[in-house]
């Protein structure tokens, strides 16, 4: 049990550590120090019920309904593009920040309502956790949950990491310049998922 939790967290890490919405919101969260707790939270808490529906049989149910899948896509895209334009014009417009980051803080349910949406308006999201993540679990017979606890634990480790670790990071972003450069690779990214979440849905 203990090794098939150990792949189910090795297998999890290799899903959510790269360069992606989810990830770049989290970063940006903990650089600002502005809800942290709660937006590391609602990331894990999303991807763990994400991996249990998967482990649970839903990645059948959504390979079996493309038009969903094609919903959401464009739903993310429309999503993901807006908030690349946003992250472009805090780049453009330096005026807005300061040495501790933006002077204007965003609220609560707003942080969480964007959290959310990074999240479950994204269709990548679903492939990796839901349909691939949840056929390689269930290879592993009556193990399944367990490499499913396993990568649940590697999505706790990694979104606390990232939130509250981005802070030793504080000395880099204590120059307005380096925020620039942060929102300008956030809105690259940005973009790019959306232009690539209507590719795919256009084949």
């Amino acid at each position: 049990m203990l090794l098939t939790l150990l792949a189910g967290l090795g297998f999890g890490l290799s899903l959510i550590v790269a360069i992606g919405a989810q990830n770049a919101f989290v970063l940006r969260q903990g650089l600002r120090r502005e809800h942290v707790l709660a937006v590391v939270l609602v990331c894990a808490i999303s991807d763990a019920v994400l991996i249990l529906l998967g482990i649970a049989g839903a990645g059948a149910v959504i390979q079996s309904a493309p038009l969903v899948l094609t919903v959401v896509r464009y739903a993310g895209a429309a999503f993901l593009l807006t908030y690349g334009i946003l992250a472009a014009r805090r780049a453009i417009r330096p005026a807005v920040l300061t040495a501790d980051g933006p002077a204007v803080r965003s609220g609560l349910a707003a942080t969480l309502g964007t959290a959310l949406a990074l999240t479950w308006l994204n269709p990548h999201v679903y492939l990796d956790t839901v349909v691939l993540l949840g056929s390689i679990a269930n290879t592993h017979g009556d193990g399944r949950w367990w490499f499913g606890a396993g990568a649940v634990l590697g999505s706790i480790v990694w979104f606390t990491a990232l939130g509250f670790g981005a802070r030793l990071l504080q000395p880099v972003f204590a120059k307005p310049a380096a925020w620039r450069v942060l929102d300008a690779i956030i809105a690259v990214v940005m973009v790019a998922l959306a232009v690539s979440l209507v590719v795919g849905a256009l084949h």
